[in-house]
């Protein structure tokens, strides 16, 4: 039988070769990998999955956690992460969404879990931070040599949740060859081998931990030292050990803020990529006097992994996110009629090829509407293409916020604070942050005569909104700026608050 994409990890990797090492020392060689996650795809079978069901996990970052992605893809099931900091609320929605055939969570969560679980037909199992639980209790025993479900090019092989500009959350389905085709033109791209040890310190539930990250490395047969999260005194201690590091621009931040970081600890390096929320030109240009090494940007998106990078070879340019990846064709187009632009202008960034996914869960009519008849994928993010050929981001069409990486609907933190006693309305917006890329920033305008502050705003959504979603600052207005037609300009208040946390960053400095 054949199974797409962990076929390819198979022909990749060799037995003895070191797979991973985990923050308190534990190693694990490849062989090792097969057959852990070959046990834990037995025991997914066993417990009833079939090819296709949902397996949703909301667990604490550990190989044994990464070693139940790999099982499920095995088992020919859709692994579903799901960031460890929803709240129950949210969780009743992706999983009455889904409908997964297990939830897989933290064991001190489970008990509030399980009735969610249970109302949507799903079974609870557990696995805690260092991976232990009744899924690795119940597989410790079996054998390892499980024969691969077949699963084809297009079946799915993960959905991850994403927000968007209206509505509920959207699961984008991931097929065996989006992920498969996506790393393997990395490996290329950025020249990973067999010789390459990760830093790996990215949470997992998120596509660049667990997709670019992890997937890119196992395709090419290196290895990872796995961080439970990022700490800049850890991180600068292994740096000696490793080649490379995958990284969002709060790494960068706070290692130049380090006295640590020089060039001699980064001499061992090969390669540090920054994704996820954009990289100041500041940043960039810092790290790379302080340690000869210029960071390379890239762009991608939960629904399409990677399309674009700066070179390996030649120019990294600062503010920039490169050129369109082999396989994948860009183009920027007028937002209203989706009309080519000419070379410089802004406007919508489209995208097609083979790691473009194959829609939202259960919403055709939506993923009707994110693609253009020949194919291209409507992102959403304006963006321009200078005289070389790089691709510059300029601004999102949609009102997301990307804050540490992390994706944030405005309207759904609008729609909590409106609730409260003394709000009149609310405006989120995402403005630059120097460790976060953008800082969740609400501006309220009170109801007559009330007197909320910020504190009790603040306290308020602690137990609503995951901590990612919650605003760094709230700050109080009058009103609102509206156009003739009464919408909000949120592009006045970006403006007006641009600078906010830089002044506060200097002061504190």
């Amino acid at each position: 039988m054949t199974n797409h994409l962990f076929d390819a990890i198979r022909s990749a990797v060799r037995n003895d070769a070191p797979f991973v090492e985990a923050a308190d020392g534990r190693k694990w060689t490849y062989g090792e990998m097969l057959d852990h996650s070959g046990r834990l795809a037995a025991l997914l079978v066993q417990r009833g999955v079939q090819p296709g069901d949902r397996i949703a996990v909301q667990v604490e970052k550990s190989v044994e956690c990464l070693m139940l992605y790999l099982a499920t893809v095995r088992a020919g099931g859709v692994y579903l992460p799901l960031n460890t900091g929803y709240t129950l609320a949210e969780l009743d929605y992706f999983i009455g969404d889904a409908k997964p055939a297990i939830v897989v969570v933290d064991p001190g969560k489970a008990d509030g879990i399980r009735p969610i679980a249970e109302k949507h037909g799903a079974r609870v199992e557990t696995m805690d931070a260092d991976g232990a639980g009744s899924l690795t209790d119940a597989a410790s025993g079996g054998a390892g040599d499980f024969a691969d479900v077949e699963r084809g090019p297009e079946d799915l092989a993960a959905i991850l949740y994403t927000s968007g500009t209206t509505g509920r959350s959207k699961g984008a389905m991931l097929t065996h060859d989006n992920l498969l085709s996506n790393a393997l033109t990395l490996v290329d791209y950025w020249r990973f081998t067999a010789d390459d040890v990760l830093l790996h310190a990215l949470p997992i539930f998120h596509t660049h931990g667990l997709f670019v990250a992890s997937n890119t490395v196992i395709l090419a047969g290196g290895s990872m030292i796995f961080l439970p999260k990022f700490d800049a005194d850890q991180v600068l201690a292994l740096m000696p050990r490793v080649t490379s590091m995958m990284g969002v621009p709060t790494f960068y931040t706070r290692l130049l803020q380090h006295p640590g970081l020089n060039r001699e600890v980064t001499s061992g390096m090969r390669l540090f990529t920054s994704g996820s929320a954009p990289l100041l030109a500041e940043t960039h240009n810092q790290f790379s006097e302080r340690t000869g090494h210029p960071i390379l940007e890239r762009y991608g998106m939960t629904e399409t992994n990677m399309n674009t990078s700066n070179p390996y070879d030649g120019d990294r340019i600062a503010g920039t996110v490169g050129f369109p990846l082999p396989g994948v064709e860009l183009r920027v187009t007028h937002p209203d009629n989706g009309e080519p632009v000419p070379q410089g202008e802004t406007g919508m960034i489209e995208v097609k090829g083979p790691n473009v996914f194959a829609g939202y869960w259960q919403m055709p009519e939506k993923t009707k509407a994110e693609f253009r008849d020949d194919g291209f994928f409507i992102t959403g993010d304006l963006g321009r293409i200078d005289e070389r050929g790089y691709v510059h981001i300029v601004g999102r069409g949609k009102d997301l916020v990307i804050s540490g990486g992390y994706n944030i609907y405005p309207k759904e933190v609008e729609a909590e604070i409106d609730q409260l006693d003394g709000v009149l309305e609310s405006a989120v917006i995402g403005v630059s942050h120097p460790d976060f890329g953008e800082g969740v920033t609400a501006v309220v305008v009170r109801e007559q005569a009330a007197t909320i502050e910020e504190k009790a705003i603040l306290a308020a959504l602690s137990d609503k909104l995951a901590k990612f979603k919650q605003p760094k600052r709230v700050i109080f207005v009058e009103e609102l700026p509206r156009n003739t037609m009464g919408k909000v300009q949120k592009n006045v208040l970006r403006d007006e608050y641009a600078d906010i946390y830089t002044k506060t960053s200097a002061k504190a400095g």
